[in-house]
């Protein structure tokens, strides 16, 4: 796992939903690419387009409430993010982010002081985030114990297969 993570951000408001990061109607794709075209779709159709591949999307309060589905981690996945930066996620989506190996990360407050286009680097190690535009610093939560190992390994299927190859091997 990259203990560095940057990339141009998009700013969202507060209590960004599930439909609203992937709606309904396309739950049934399965191409990966076509997936991520319809990200935040419920929010702007254009988004997913101009988005930069390894950009961060920056939101509010509660990202990813709604529906438990774990589609909305998946298509900001296949739509580029290398990490969500919110002020406050809900557990599900936190979980869901966890297990497919999307970065989520809580700093409280950052929504109000970035603006779209800039560009953030994050330091998962110190918990601090780098405007580099404005050389401003933001303190963030660390991401440490199961979360941690789940993310280091890529993910919790990776990190299930290599947890059994280990307790196999003795």
């Amino acid at each position: 796992m990259k203990t560095e993570i940057e990339g141009k951000i998009i700013v969202l408001g507060n209590n960004i939903d599930t439909d609203q990061i992937y709606p309904a109607p396309y739950l049934a794709l399965t191409d990966p690419e076509e997936i991520g075209s319809h990200c935040l779709e419920g929010l702007d159709k254009n988004i997913s387009k101009n988005f930069p591949q390894g950009g961060i999307v920056v939101a509010g309060t509660n990202f990813g409430c709604g529906s438990s589905r774990e589609h909305a981690a998946i298509t900001l996945i296949h739509m580029g993010a290398s990490a969500v930066i919110a002020d406050s996620f809900a557990r599900i989506f936190y979980r869901n982010a966890v297990n497919l190996s999307l970065t989520p990360v809580i700093c409280k407050g950052i929504s109000k002081h970035v603006k779209d286009g800039e560009t953030l680097k994050i330091d998962l190690e110190k918990g601090i985030i780098l405007d580099k535009d404005t050389g401003e610093e933001f303190k963030s939560e660390k991401i440490t114990g199961q979360p941690l190992k789940i993310l280091s390994a890529g993910g919790i299927k990776k990190y299930m297969i290599n947890k059994l190859a280990t307790e196999q091997s003795k």
